[in-house]
């Protein structure tokens, strides 16, 4: 096995501050296994990271799917030629990537690697913040950026679980996307206040922040619950306490999937029920681009600026 690989590494000279580079394959742990990644999903968050404040030669990196090429040394994990979807905390970008058992699952024959490698971050994100609700049967659940890389994965596990599923959009082309699956309905408007009159709502994933956030604190029901983990909109939030305590019982929760992941379950455990919800057709990621890994630059420029909704999936040769 060599020792040299190439990787996406943070490059200041190239386009999109990202690039294709040679760099060391680090050692393997005795419980890693060594995986030849095929496939790999951005999401918004790690690329704005490493466009903005990452120092040259960082290696982003969470997302990636391919298949084990040595098994881990004590056992446990899967075998070698077994295809697999797994996560990193950073590194996953690149040609082979060694990786805990814990972090990978084998995938069904049914899923394709492009939409395996959009499932570990976004999808697993959808999954500990649905959770969050209890038992959703018959619940209203509302779901703001609907259509966007954790929203459409999360209204498709909302409705799975028998839950009310309404969406937010903020334009009306989108609402098509997630329209199969908001059987209560979907809001479109610049604000979340266009959802106001839907609610109250037992469950609210909020990944905007700002003022977003402050207005969903007063649209659930008494013991509701908002899970929020983004701030796309503002890192700051003024929202009117008195309306929020006197619902009763209501709880607003920080997710960090990496946290959560740490406590509460391995990523591999939550990775093979997503992907077997893919393959029996009740999980549909979006993949709204695939080009080669050589296009990084380019598409990471794109899914900052917010020119497609979705996932972008990337197909290292």
């Amino acid at each position: 096995m060599p020792d040299q690989v190439k990787a996406i590494v943070v490059d200041a000279r190239a386009p999109g501050r990202l690039s294709v580079q040679q760099v060391k394959l680090a050692p393997a742990a005795p419980t890693d296994v060594t995986v030849r990644v095929t496939a790999i999903s951005l999401n918004r968050g790690e690329v704005k990271r490493a466009v903005t404040t990452s120092e040259p030669g960082a290696r982003p990196g969470w997302d990636f799917a391919g298949v084990v090429e040595e098994a881990a040394k004590q056992g446990g994990g899967p075998p070698v030629g077994a295809r697999v979807v797994g996560m990193l905390l950073s590194g996953g970008w690149a040609e082979r990537v060694r990786v805990p058992v814990q972090n990978v699952a084998a995938l069904p024959d049914g899923v394709s690697d492009a939409q395996a490698s959009t499932l570990p971050v976004a999808g697993l994100t959808a999954l500990h913040a649905l959770r969050q609700g209890g038992l959703l049967l018959g619940r209203k659940v509302l779901v703001d950026g609907a259509s966007g890389g954790v929203g459409h994965l999360a209204v498709q596990l909302a409705a799975a679980s028998g839950a009310m599923v309404f969406g937010h959009v903020r334009r009306e082309e989108l609402s098509k996307t997630i329209e199969p699956w908001c059987n209560g309905g979907i809001a479109v408007g610049p604000s979340i206040e266009s959802a106001r009159e839907l609610g109250p709502f037992h469950l609210i994933l909020d990944s905007v922040g700002g003022q977003t956030l402050a207005s969903t604190l007063t649209m659930l029901r008494n013991t509701g619950t908002c899970v929020t983990f983004g701030v796309s909109e503002a890192p700051t939030s003024t929202f009117e306490s008195g309306n929020f305590f006197r619902l009763g019982g209501v709880r607003l929760y920080g997710l960090i999937i990496f946290d959560e992941l740490a406590r509460v379950e391995p990523a591999g455990v939550g990775l093979a029920l997503l992907a077997d919800l893919v393959q029996r057709k009740m999980l549909t990621p979006k993949i709204e681009v695939e080009a080669p890994w050589t296009e990084i630059g380019r598409i990471a420029t794109d899914l900052l600026d917010r020119k497609f909704a979705g996932k972008a999936v990337l197909h290292v040769s």
